[in-house]
């Protein structure tokens, strides 16, 4: 096969097997295979493939068109244009997230940020929001994540990155380890679970629901449950003014906010809440200060 035939054979399995965004998904995988960017796949179309590189680029194309994400398949996603490794075991990190770190590296140049405190990653999966926080703000940052196999991910992008010195890695359970170790907090940059449990089972596509770890995505019956918990622990470890940038769902904006504008006993409140909207104008991140 050349190279052309190649890549015309794969746009048609995939769309055969009803996949969108299906050129740019062959382009990927033929470019891994062959060692050649796009430009060079068209320009060299005419080339003969070797057999062996033929036989990976179908072995890999057998995986997507069973709808595994093409980051697993490759074990790299681009974001903030830098490469990040990526399994099974965390999130592929998307451009919405792009947006949060960009509010929170805002936050940090403000006169009335306090920087004394920790700057945290919470729930951090593959690492991308500590990792770029510190090559951004050259400090050191916390990264938290439950799961000791995404904090293996997150240490590896880490090495990657030459941050290592500057991310401390943490096994939590959220912020229950920061409150026992008695940390104070200046900041928490967080892409919790907030999907749905019905969703996470029955309506997110397969890519999602299938390939991404439930443990990353599931949070309760209403996608709640740990914006709840994150809520009531900022309590015990953030300094007055500390800010709280947070990724939620595109129909959670109302009751995030009321949640956190809320008197709840025995814990202090926000000064300031509000709801920010993505590139799309969707409600997308919570903002807010703790008095």
């Amino acid at each position: 096969m050349r190279i052309a035939e190649l890549v015309q054979y794969g746009i048609s399995e995939l769309k055969a097997a009803g996949i969108p965004d299906c050129t740019s998904d062959v382009y990927l995988l033929a470019g891994h295979c062959l060692n050649k960017s796009r430009t060079q796949l068209l320009a060299f179309g005419q080339d003969q493939v070797p057999i062996e590189r033929e036989n990976r680029f179908k072995e890999l194309l057998a995986r997507r068109v069973k709808r595994e994400p093409v980051a697993y398949i490759l074990g790299e996603q681009e974001f903030w244009s830098l490469s990040f490794k990526v399994n099974s075991k965390v999130l592929i990190p998307r451009p919405e997230t792009e947006l949060l770190i960009e509010k929170a590296l805002a936050a940090t140049s403000g006169d009335s940020f306090p920087g004394e405190g920790k700057i945290i990653d919470l729930c951090c999966g593959s690492g991308v929001i500590a990792i770029i926080l510190a090559l951004e703000l050259k400090r050191e940052i916390l990264a938290i994540d439950i799961s000791p196999e995404a904090l293996a991910v997150t240490k590896e992008n880490c090495v990657l990155h030459g941050v290592g010195q500057l991310v401390e890695l943490m096994q939590s359970d959220l912020l229950s380890e920061v409150i026992t170790r008695g940390d104070k907090v200046s900041m928490v940059v967080s892409n919790p679970p907030y999907v749905t449990t019905h969703a996470v089972l029955h309506e997110v596509e397969p890519e999602v629901g299938v390939y991404e770890p439930h443990l990353a995505l599931d949070g309760g019956d209403e996608g709640l449950d740990q914006i709840v918990r994150i809520r009531r622990q900022l309590s015990d470890i953030l300094v007055e003014g500390g800010h709280l940038f947070m990724e939620i769902g595109a129909d959670q904006g109302a009751a995030v906010h009321a949640m956190f504008s809320e008197h709840v006993p025995g814990y202090r409140d926000f000064r300031k809440v509000e709801i920010i909207s993505d590139y799309a104008g969707r409600d997308r991140i919570l903002h807010a200060i703790i008095a």
